[in-house]
């Protein structure tokens, strides 16, 4: 192999690296809202609950394999404590796949935030920041804790 053509090889394999690392980049900690006019309220059975949260609920969606999803419910639980009318509900969906694409979800953990008759607002995905999950809460309830 001539040295030229080694060199073209490694920067063509750079750039193709690079552009790699930006599209996955673009992935994480995405925020998507969800306009109320396109979403149909959801049964809270559906997640194994009784109910929704007076305000609102958050809605994590994890599976056995997620190596942040424990840390991301330890934060959420802890920004919920000073947020009365709020509920957490945690999905497994390890074994349901059925449940994972009824809501799209293609990597956990996903939050699935709803208002108070269960209609999905927002949804949050790959590894966040306690500040983005208060902004969207903030936004979920109107700005007061």
């Amino acid at each position: 192999m001539s040295p030229l053509f080694a060199l073209v090889a490694l920067l063509a394999l750079l750039l193709v690296a690079v552009a790699a690392g930006l599209l996955l980049s673009r992935r994480r900690g995405r925020v998507a809202k969800i306009e109320a006019e396109n979403a149909d309220p959801v049964d809270p059975g559906l997640f194994g609950a009784e109910e929704f949260g007076a305000r609102g609920t958050v809605v994590q969606f994890s599976t056995e394999y997620c190596a942040r999803c424990p840390a991301m419910r330890r934060t959420i639980v802890d920004v919920l404590s000073d947020r009365p009318g709020l509920r957490f509900v945690h999905v497994d969906l390890t074994n349901d796949l059925a449940l994972a694409r009824r809501f799209n979800v293609l990597q956990t953990p996903t939050l699935l935030l709803l208002d108070s008759n269960g209609v999905a607002r927002s949804r949050l995905s790959g590894p966040l920041s306690r500040t983005t999950i208060t902004d969207a809460l903030d936004q979920l309830t109107g700005g007061t804790p």
